[in-house]
């Protein structure tokens, strides 16, 4: 009996610390994402986007830059709120339903205020090359790590989390080599519906997990699961096409050869 509890100990211990590994790199790749849009904004959009544009407002912190950056600020607080229950199960023994409130609040905000951010750029004119790139890239940040959540969770498999983490830094690196040109392209309509199929797949996540915390239709979370894994899939190809579609631009653009 004493060996067998030594065993099951040593397995939590385990478990444990390989969320804490998880919960740590996470971070850190959120933290790189950060890092690296402040430094290609900070290194090529202030010295080289200088062409005049009619109606374009040059103050960045505009109400539209305030709402993008409440989804910057409350996707590393989804993150620690989703795997507080997981890092420290000492502390939530009355399990995570208290989460599932939280969770939704700050899921629902943050996809309000990227409706409302571009409604406010345009209805107070206050359009500016620094919001055209902001807002996508609170978008990304918000969404990969909701969907890092999903994948760490069983949730969502791994493999289409990397492709949809590939699609995401390759239109960062392609962004800025726009920016080297002087042009600094917002999103478009192919990444746009992109954003609507990520918000139906999170949502449908968001569901399965809720459920799991609520211990709520347990005979059917395989189902809710494998519904949400469909919706994921589905928004992985429409990130891929739209990818294809920015880089044509681009390509017509003269910045790729």
């Amino acid at each position: 009996m004493t060996d067998g509890a030594d065993r099951t100990d040593k397995q939590v211990v385990c478990n444990q610390n390989s969320v804490c590994f998880r919960a740590c790199f996470s971070l850190k790749l959120s933290l790189i994402l950060a890092q690296s849009f402040c430094w290609f904004w900070d290194r090529f959009a202030k010295e080289r986007i200088d062409t005049p544009r009619p109606a374009v407002h040059t103050n960045a912190m505009t109400l539209a830059t305030k709402l993008s950056f409440v989804r910057v600020i409350l996707a590393p607080v989804f993150f620690i709120v989703y795997l507080l229950p997981r890092l420290f199960p000492a502390w939530f023994a009355g399990g995570a339903a208290w989460t599932v409130p939280v969770l939704w609040l700050i899921f629902i905000v943050s996809e309000i205020t990227d409706m409302l951010d571009g409604m406010a750029a345009r209805k107070l004119n206050e359009v500016s090359d620094f919001g055209k790139l902001f807002d996508p890239f609170a978008d990304t940040l918000m969404q990969i790590t909701c969907f890092l959540c999903f994948v760490l969770d069983g949730i969502f498999p791994a493999i289409l989390f990397l492709l949809v983490l590939y699609r995401e830094f390759s239109i960062l690196f392609i962004r800025n080599l726009m920016l080297q040109k002087g042009v600094a392209l917002g999103a478009r309509l192919g990444g746009k519906i992109k954003t609507v199929t990520y918000i139906f797949a999170g949502a449908a996540a968001l569901l399965t997990a809720s459920l799991r915390r609520l211990a709520l239709f347990e005979s059917l979370h395989a189902y809710f699961k494998t519904g949400a894994i469909i919706l994921f899939l589905i928004s992985v190809v429409f990130s891929v096409v739209s990818f294809f579609d920015y880089l044509s631009v681009y390509r017509r653009a003269g910045v790729l050869k």
